[in-house]
This record gives C-alpha cells, sequence and structure tokens, in this order.
C-alpha cells in the first residue's frame, strides 16, 4: 500500500540530520539534472569536507589527496560532469583508464555519447570529456593544441614533470564566463622518479620549506627569466621582459579514507593499515616525506644519499681545497649546463645554467673557467657533441682539463675486485654507490638539493658478461640496456656532475690509476683513486 504524501513528510522529519541532508541533496541533483555532488560529512554536516572544499577551491593548480580513497578520482569525474564544458582526465597509460570510464558511466547511469575507441565521452549541451595517456616521454605531443578547460591528473606522481607542464600550456576557453583550472589527484610518490611533485608543491609538502603553507591556502607563482618556478605575493601582474605576466594559484587539500563515507566500513581501511612501511604511511596517512621505495636494481639506494646530504654542512671544511669540477654541459637546447665543485670529501653546491645561456665552445669554457679554483682540474662530458668544442678550448688555453668518455672500455674492478664494468660511464656511477656506502671509512657529503637526490637514485644497473653495466643516457644506448633522459624525460645533469665531480685528477697521461686495491674490508674508493 502506498503511503500518503503528509506519512513520508512525518518519517523525512524523524531522521537524523545528516540522512535528511543526503535526501536533500538527491533531491536537489534530480530537480536540476545534476548527476553528481560532492561528499558530504554524514556525522557533521556541518562541517565541509575536503572533497567539498576542492571542488570550490579557487587555485589555478589544485592538487588534492595524499592518502588512499580520500575521493580523489571521484572529485575530477564531478567536476567534469558539473562544472567544465572540454575536460581532459589522464592516467599516465591509456590501458589504465578503464575504471574512471566505468566510473563516469555508473554515474550518469548511461553509456549514451560513450566512444570506447577514441575514449571520450560526448555529454551533449556542449559538454564533452576525453581521456587520454602518455605512457613514454614525448607522448604528450599527441595533445599539443588542445584547448581544454579543465585539465587533470590522476596519480600525478607517476608522470614526468615535463609531461605536466606541456599539456597544461592549453588549459584555456574561448568562452570568458568559462573557469579554467588544472586539478591533480595522487598518492605520495613511490619512487624517486615522481618527487618532482613535492618540488612544485614545496610551501605545502617539503618540510624544509623556509615559508610553508596551510591546506587550502593560496600561493601564487610566475616563471622567472631562465624559465624557474618563482612565488610571488599576490595575484597582480608582474611586469617582466617587458610584458605583464599574469600570477597563478596553486593549492594542496589533503584527503584521507576518513572523509569517504562511502568507504569506512568497506574494510579498505584495515587494507591499508596492514601495509609495510613505508607505503603504510604513504596511502594511509598521506605523508608525502615518507621513503621511496627504492628499484631492486637502482645504482645507489635512496638512503645512502640522504645520509650524505644530512651530513653535508654550509662551510667547506677548513683549508680544503678544490680537487676537482664536474662538468656536464650543454650546447643550447632543453638541458642544463651544471658544474659541481669538490673540496676533498666536501661537495660544493651546484651552478645550474640553461643551456640557451651556453650556445657554443667559448662560452661553456668561459663558465668552467669561472668555477674552477685551487688549478683543480676539470672533468667534462665529451658525450654528445656539447663537449668537444668546450674541451677544444680549454686546452688550446691550457687549462687543466680531463675528458670524459662513458663510452670507453674500462678495465677497473669494483670494490670486492670480483667485478669488472661495462664501459667507464658504469665505473663512475659504481665508484659513486661506493663513495655514498655508509660503511665507507671517509664518507662524502652532498648538498642537500632534492633535484640531486633524484638524479642520482634515478639509474639501474644490470650484470653482464662483461661486468657491470649502469644505464645509459639517450646518447649512449647502442649497447641496448636503458634510455635514462627517455625514463624520467630530462637530462640527469646534477647526478652526472656530481659523479664527475667525484674523479680524482688523472695520474699520469695515461688516464685514470686502474685496478685499485683492497687496503681493508671497509674499502674507502676514493682513497684509492688518489695519486
Amino acid at each position: 500500500m502506498t503511503e500518503s504524501l503528509e506519512g513520508l513528510l512525518a518519517q523525512y522529519n524523524k531522521l537524523p540530520p545528516a540522512e535528511k541532508a543526503e535526501i536533500d541533496r538527491m533531491l536537489l541533483d534530480d530537480a536540476n539534472d545534476v548527476p553528481w555532488r560532492p561528499l558530504l560529512n554524514t556525522q557533521s554536516p556541518e562541517q565541509i569536507t575536503p572533497q567539498k572544499q576542492a571542488y570550490d577551491s579557487p587555485a589555478d593548480i589544485l592538487l588534492f589527496g595524499g592518502a588512499a580513497g580520500g575521493g580523489k578520482s571521484s572529485l575530477m569525474i564531478g567536476l567534469a560532469l558539473t562544472a567544465h564544458t572540454k575536460s581532459v582526465i589522464y592516467r599516465r597509460e591509456v590501458k589504465q583508464l578503464g575504471p574512471i570510464e566505468e566510473e563516469i558511466i555508473r554515474i550518469r547511469k548511461t553509456r549514451t555519447g560513450f566512444n570506447g575507441q577514441l575514449h571520450r565521452f560526448d555529454l551533449g549541451k556542449n559538454r564533452a570529456i576525453r581521456l587520454g595517456g602518455m605512457q613514454y616521454a614525448g607522448d604528450e605531443v599527441a595533445y599539443q593544441g588542445d584547448p581544454r578547460d579543465l585539465i587533470c591528473f590522476d596519480e600525478l606522481t607517476q608522470f614526468l614533470e615535463s609531461q605536466f607542464r606541456y599539456v597544461t600550456t592549453w588549459n584555456r576557453s574561448t568562452d570568458p564566463n568559462q573557469r579554467c583550472r588544472i586539478v591533480c589527484a595522487t598518492n605520495p610518490p613511490t619512487s624517486a622518479e615522481g618527487q618532482w611533485v613535492v618540488g612544485f608543491w614545496a610551501p605545502w609538502l617539503d618540510r624544509e620549506h623556509p615559508n610553508p603553507a596551510r591546506p587550502g591556502e593560496l600561493r601564487w607563482f610566475i616563471s622567472d627569466s631562465e624559465g624557474e618556478d618563482l612565488e610571488v605575493p599576490s595575484s597582480e601582474p608582474i611586469w617582466q621582459d617587458g610584458d605583464w605576466v599574469q600570477p597563478r594559484s596553486r593549492t594542496f587539500i589533503p584527503s584521507s579514507i576518513d572523509d569517504n563515507p562511502f568507504l569506512i566500513n568497506s574494510g579498505y581501511k584495515a587494507a591499508l593499515q596492514a601495509l609495510p612501511e613505508p607505503l603504510r604511511s604513504q596511502m594511509l596517512m598521506g605523508d608525502f616525506t615518507a621513503g621511496v621505495l627504492d628499484d631492486p636494481w637502482q645504482v645507489i639506494p635512496t638512503a645512502w644519499i640522504e645520509l650524505a646530504q644530512a651530513r653535508w654542512t654550509d662551510e667547506k671544511p677548513q683549508g680544503a681545497k678544490m680537487e676537482s669540477l664536474g662538468c656536464d654541459p650543454a650546447r643550447g637546447g632543453k638541458d642544463d649546463f651544471v658544474v659541481t665543485g669538490r673540496y676533498g670529501r666536501w661537495f660544493a653546491p651546484q651552478i645550474v645554467l640553461k643551456g640557451e645561456s651556453t650556445p657554443d665552445g667559448p662560452t661553456g669554457a668561459a663558465i668552467c673557467t669561472t668555477y674552477v679554483r685551487d688549478g683543480a682540474q676539470i672533468m667534462l662530458d665529451i658525450i654528445g657533441g656539447a663537449g668537444a668544442s668546450i674541451l677544444d678550448h680549454l686546452k688550446t688555453n691550457g687549462i687543466n682539463v680531463y675528458s670524459v668518455d662513458g663510452r670507453k672500455e674500462c678495465h677497473e674492478r669494483d670494490e670486492s675486485g670480483n667485478l669488472g664494468f661495462f664501459n667507464t660511464r658504469s665505473m663512475l656511477w659504481w665508484r659513486m654507490r661506493e663513495a655514498l656506502n655508509p660503511n665507507n671509512l671517509e664518507p662524502i657529503a652532498l648538498p642537500p638539493d632534492r633535484e640531486l637526490k633524484v638524479d642520482l637514485a634515478a639509474p639501474k644497473w644490470q650484470l653482464t658478461s662483461r661486468g657491470i653495466q649502469v644505464e645509459g643516457k639517450s646518447t649512449e644506448c647502442k649497447d641496448g640496456f636503458g634510455d635514462l633522459k627517455k625514463r624520467i624525460g630530462r637530462s640527469p645533469g646534477k647526478g652526472d656532475s656530481a659523479v664527475y665531480a667525484l674523479i680524482p685528477a688523472k695520474r699520469k697521461a695515461g688516464g685514470f690509476n686502474t685496478s685499485p686495491k683492497r687496503t681493508n674490508s671497509r674499502y674507502n674508493p676514493h682513497k684509492n683513486w688518489r695519486r
């Protein structure tokens, strides 16, 4: 028997406030034909949930999430369905798009307008959603010139920074009344490659940031004259290089499984609690500072790099002189020109210049001579063409320089004396690993730079019949192992420069002191390399 309207209203009035609010929301959705609404706090309806805060945030670039289960993907879908006309949602691989597509279909209660081959939804009323992937560096070019008023990244730490910056260039609309924004959802990075996200949102995620920001607080940024992010005081336009530049705002809003009423009693939280560290802190607590999981074939353990950076001091040891200057050059292009001075076991802060500012050999040679001290030898990478002209100019002017060619055959052995090396590059990177080993009698100290840590942790290795082979850069991949620049989306210039700085001055014209002998059970490769 159908109840009367008065009876239903009486039952409604007896409901707790949270349940009444949910019914009100459902009725409003039906009345307005809106298929999605932000999560409601069922325990305290007057409190705004993080997902609702993120939905209403005025930030141009929003990072949402941290912990698992906080409604990250749902936020992006909801924005695309309710607040934007041309939206795109990216996952790193196209095959990861299935769950997002099925969730959109579930919310809409129809597959009408869905094209599975093109991964697109035509929603009518001039509204469309595109889904895409960019598995490899360079795949982002496929989205060039495709303007979107909403650009979303699901699991942002899986993307390369270069991919993120490239596609967000097209965050715009021809409709002056349509808001444009970028929304990123992610858990904390589980590998060194995803650490760039911590740097991009440093005021919220970096515990050592000098001016930390509160969750949801807006900060404004522009790109400086060298293309680097620069925080500015407000949204007021900045005069730069003869033109006005409009700052864009960023913020970070954390969320967790406790903010999602649909998962509280699902058992998902118990599964997160059972994870081993550091995954438990990352996925349950959303801790962006928890340690990353090293690849089993990673050349240098991340923890060793962090120890070396923790022992670093602002001042070099008293009386120490520069022993070598490691140089990873660039001649134009997008790669950086990086030099690193080493004073015994202490590495100086690295000097980084844009490749555009070093267009030729004379300019590169001038940079080297500017930063070298105490007659130290310049360890110059000559692979790829950028270093050859610099080498000629330095030699012509009588500068103490050594050409580093990682492709050359190497006859040295590792610290155990049991393993050889595939080439010189493999030997140099393995020497850095040995120098960073906590058991080293004379451990080195590295400047606390996040990008340096990421670079040093990035390469992998394999064991071949010729010995240890370290992953090569794109110009060194003729032997078929690795393409580091393509994998991480840039050249590991800071890492390479530091590795070159570790090289001792060559013993004689023949090159490096070969086959170092093991002097004790706590091997010190740096000592055995000395003259």
